[in-house]
């Protein structure tokens, strides 16, 4: 029988001590943005225990302290910042409400073994807290640009509109430039017909490079590894600018021995380029997955008779399928949002969607630029969900986690 938790009430001094550096913390951050941080930690703090003090020892029902503090700090929200203060409001009575009781109650010892210390307890929930507020840190900036595309007017920043939830404040038209304006329609119909190509290049010779170095006979797989792996580690400016060299010389090659067009010449150098920045992450992931791979399996293929290439599209690539396909997400999501190497290699007629975002950032403040970042960042949050499940889906072919 799974042993019993039993959940106390904790002495009041704890709780309050706990919610004053809570509300000390809403408090500074709420002054920073009126420009009276001590002020506002020092009220934050009160505020919280005083709250706190008397939700825990004047009310006996928690559901009627809770809709309690979930109306006060909604009005207090809505008469101090408007209807956004309101809606900001709702949320945080909600959070302050349960956290008090959570806290009081023992709750947060529920899910946890009984036999651990205080020390442990603290540092089990100090952990998250610095994992979610690194994860915050990380994510704002973005989060940030997605509500700002809506803007109805060519500015940056929030509109007195956009804070207030004025249906007037928001407006489709930066998206509707993009999709009417033929340079920025030029240069997405550059990236989608660039990426792909680079990506199918990348998996295919990173899939080979991988195979080839996970064989116990291959001499010196480590140096051959680390300079396969190089344009990952080498900061990319030096990378295009080596690119920058090497490719011109390809390109007067091509253009001035072979005669071909100069304009598909200049693809042809982007796409391999492009390939080149792809193949570590295809080596890296397939690698991963082979580690796990039984090679028994490759040895019983030749002996009912297979050839090589029947062994390796029968038995061993539906097993490294989940592998090479991150791989192939990954060197498409660096291709389709690389502005570097583009910049050296490719010309005015390759700019592809990250170089116009920089263009436009440089020489034309354009808002079209965050309708376009909004699109990125829903694509790649589509590709990294896909690397999730396919990662979960090696993880249970491969036996390590349960199907």
């Amino acid at each position: 029988m799974a042993a019993l938790t039993v959940i106390s009430r904790k002495p009041l001094s704890f709780v309050f001590c706990s919610m004053a550096i809570l509300g000390a913390f809403a408090g500074l951050l709420i002054g920073m943005a009126l420009n009276v941080a001590p002020l506002g930690l020092i009220c934050g703090a009160v505020l919280s225990v005083g709250l706190s003090f008397v939700v825990l020892s004047v009310m006996d029902n928690e559901k009627i302290a809770r809709w309690g503090l979930l109306a006060f700090w909604s009005v207090c929200g809505l008469f101090s910042f408007g209807l956004a203060g309101g809606l900001a409001g709702i949320l945080w009575g909600w959070f302050f409400g349960w956290f008090v009781f959570w806290l009081f109650e023992g709750r947060y010892r529920a899910r946890l073994q009984p036999y651990l210390s205080p020390k442990q307890v603290l540092w089990h929930f100090s952990f998250r807290v610095i994992c979610g507020a690194i994860f915050t840190y990380l994510i704002t900036p973005i989060i940030v640009v997605m509500p700002l595309s809506f803007n109805s007017q060519d500015f940056f920043t929030f509109t007195p509109e956009m804070l207030q939830f004025d249906p007037a404040g928001y407006s489709l038209k930066h998206y509707k430039d993009f999709l009417n304006n033929n340079e920025w329609q030029r240069s997405f119909k550059n990236s989608l017909m660039i990426a792909p190509i680079a990506t199918i290049i990348s998996v295919c010779l990173g899939t080979l490079a991988a195979i080839g170095l996970s064989q116990s006979h291959v001499p010196f797989k480590r140096l051959i590894m680390a300079l396969l792996i190089s344009p990952m580690i080498v900061p990319l400016i030096i990378s295009a600018t080596g690119m920058f060299f090497f490719y011109a010389s390809v390109g007067n090659f091509l253009e001035n021995s072979l005669g071909i067009d100069k304009n598909f010449v200049g693809y042809v150098k982007v796409v391999l380029a492009h390939s080149v920045l792809g193949i570590p992450f295809v080596i890296i992931t397939v690698t991963a997955t082979l580690v796990g791979f039984d090679n028994s399996l490759t040895r019983a293929a030749a002996n009912m008779g297979a050839d090589p290439i029947t062994t390796f599209f029968k038995v061993q690539m539906p097993l490294i399928l989940p592998g090479v396909i991150s791989g192939g997400l990954f060197a498409f999501i660096t291709s389709f949002d690389e502005v570097v190497v583009i910049m050296f290699v490719g010309s005015a007629s390759q700019k592809t969607l990250p170089w116009q975002m920089f263009t436009g950032l440089r020489e034309q403040i354009s808002p079209t630029i965050l309708a376009v970042a909004t699109i990125l960042v829903v694509f790649s949050i589509v590709l990294l969900a896909t690397l999730e499940l396919l990662r979960r889906r090696s993880e249970k072919l491969r036996g390590l986690s349960p199907i």
